[in-house]
C-alpha cells in the first residue's frame, strides 16, 4: 500500500512539475550573420556572442510578466549575400521571433531592415556601419556602434594630420559597406587637402589584385585606402609587397580590422603599414571588455574576431527592454528599447531617435610585431 501511495505521490509531483514547466515562456532571439563562405569567421564570432548572452540569461532565471522565461537563439546564415539576408529575415519573421541581432554586413542589414520593419520585429545590428541604414527612419532599427561617417572621417583625419600624407589611392569592393566607408574617407581626405590620385574597384569575392595594384602603383601614392573586408585585404597586402609597395600606408575600416587579417596577409611586411578603425572602444577600454574576453576565449578558443562583444550586448539590450516593459511582445517592448539606458560590456548604451548609438567611441589600430594594437 505504501509503495502504491509513493507512486501516486511521485506522479502528482510529476504532473505539478510539468504544469509549472508549461507555465514557462519561451522567448526566441534571432541571430543572422555569414556562417558560411569567406566571411564565416566573422559570422561565427557574432553568433558566439549572442549564444553566450542567451546562456547567461538562462542562468539568471529571468521572469517577464510573472512567468519564468527560457531564452532560445534562432540562428540563420545569410552568407553575406543581400538576397539570402532578406530570405533569412523573412524566415525569422515567419517564426515570430521576439527580436533579432544582426546582420553583420551593411549590404545584408539594409534590405533586411525593411523586412523587420514590415513585420514589426526590432533588430539591433552589432556591426553594419553604412549611414544609410537609419535613413528610412524605421522605428525597429538600431545600431550598436559608430557608423562609417565616424570611421572613414577618423582615418582620413589621421592620414592628413598625423601622417601628413599628400596622395592616396582608393579601392573599394562595391558593397554597401565598402563603397560607403570609402566615400566618407574620400570626402574628408579631399577636404583636408589630400589628393586622390586613383580610384579602383573590385568585388568581395576577388583574390587577385595585381592589375588594380599595378595601376595604383603607377600613380605613386603615399597611401591606399581599401573599403572592404579582410578576405580581400589579406591577399592585397601580400600582393602590394610583391609589387614593391612596402612603404605605402594602407587604411581600412572595421571590415579588415581583425586578427584574421594577420593570417590572411601571410606574413607580408606591409601588415605593419595598416591603420584601421573600429567603431567602439578597444577591449581594454570597454567597461567589461577584458573580463568578458577571458570568458569568451574559454568558451570559444581562437574564434574571437571583432564584434562578439556587440552581439552579446545587443542580445542583453533586447531582453532588458522586454523586462522594462514587462513583455516580450515586440509592439509592447519597442518603446522601452528606444529609451534604453543600459550598462553593457562595450559601453553605456542609449539610442538617438533614429536608432543610432549615442556618443559612439571610435578606435584606430595598427599591427605591431604581428599583433593588433590600439593607437588611442
Amino acid at each position: 500500500m505504501q509503495v502504491k501511495l509513493n507512486v501516486i505521490a511521485a506522479a502528482a509531483v510529476a504532473v505539478l512539475a510539468s504544469g509549472a514547466y508549461a507555465q514557462d515562456m519561451v522567448v526566441k532571439i534571432g541571430h543572422v550573420g555569414p556562417v558560411s563562405g569567406a566571411q564565416a569567421h566573422y559570422g561565427k564570432d557574432n553568433e558566439n556572442g549572442s549564444r553566450m548572452a542567451i546562456e547567461d540569461l538562462n542562468a539568471k532565471g529571468i521572469t517577464i510578466g510573472g512567468k519564468k522565461v527560457k531564452f532560445e537563439l534562432v540562428a540563420e546564415d545569410d552568407a553575406a549575400d543581400p538576397k539570402q539576408g532578406t530570405a533569412a529575415a523573412q524566415k525569422l519573421c515567419d517564426a515570430k521571433v521576439n527580436g533579432v541581432v544582426g546582420h553583420l554586413n551593411s549590404g545584408t542589414t539594409i534590405p533586411a531592415s525593411k523586412v523587420y520593419n514590415d513585420c514589426g520585429i526590432p533588430h539591433i545590428t552589432p556591426s553594419a556601419t553604412n549611414p544609410n541604414l537609419t535613413k528610412p527612419g524605421y522605428k525597429t532599427t538600431f545600431r550598436l556602434l559608430a557608423n562609417d561617417n565616424a570611421l572613414g572621417a577618423g582615418l582620413a583625419l589621421y592620414a592628413a594630420d598625423a601622417l601628413k600624407l599628400k596622395k592616396i589611392a582608393i579601392i573599394d569592393d562595391r558593397t554597401a559597406y565598402g563603397q560607403g566607408v570609402a566615400e566618407v574617407f574620400k570626402k574628408t581626405a579631399q577636404a583636408k587637402g589630400i589628393q586622390i590620385v586613383d580610384e579602383q574597384y573590385t568585388t568581395d569575392k576577388a583574390t587577385d589584385f595585381m592589375a588594380i595594384l599595378t595601376a595604383v602603383k603607377s600613380k605613386n601614392p603615399d597611401g591606399v585606402f581599401y573599403g572592404g573586408m579582410d578576405p580581400q585585404a589579406g591577399p592585397m597586402l601580400r600582393q602590394m609587397e610583391q609589387l614593391g609597395m612596402a612603404n605605402v600606408k594602407y587604411f581600412g575600416g572595421d571590415g579588415l580590422c581583425t586578427d584574421k587579417v594577420i593570417e590572411l596577409s601571410g606574413g607580408a611586411k606591409t601588415l605593419a603599414n595598416v591603420v584601421c578603425a573600429e567603431g567602439g572602444a578597444s577591449l581594454a577600454k570597454m567597461p567589461g571588455g577584458t573580463a568578458w574576453r577571458a570568458r569568451y576565449d574559454q568558451k570559444y578558443p581562437k574564434q574571437f574576431q571583432v564584434y562578439s562583444p556587440y552581439t552579446y550586448d545587443a542580445t542583453m539590450v533586447l531582453v532588458n527592454a522586454m523586462q522594462k516593459c514587462d513583455s516580450p511582445d515586440p509592439a509592447k517592448y519597442l518603446p522601452c528599447l528606444a529609451k534604453t539606458d543600459y550598462q553593457g560590456v562595450t559601453a553605456k548604451i542609449a539610442f538617438e531617435d533614429n536608432g543610432e548609438l549615442k556618443n559612439p567611441a571610435m578606435t584606430l589600430y595598427v599591427y605591431k610585431d604581428g599583433k593588433k594594437v590600439p593607437l588611442n
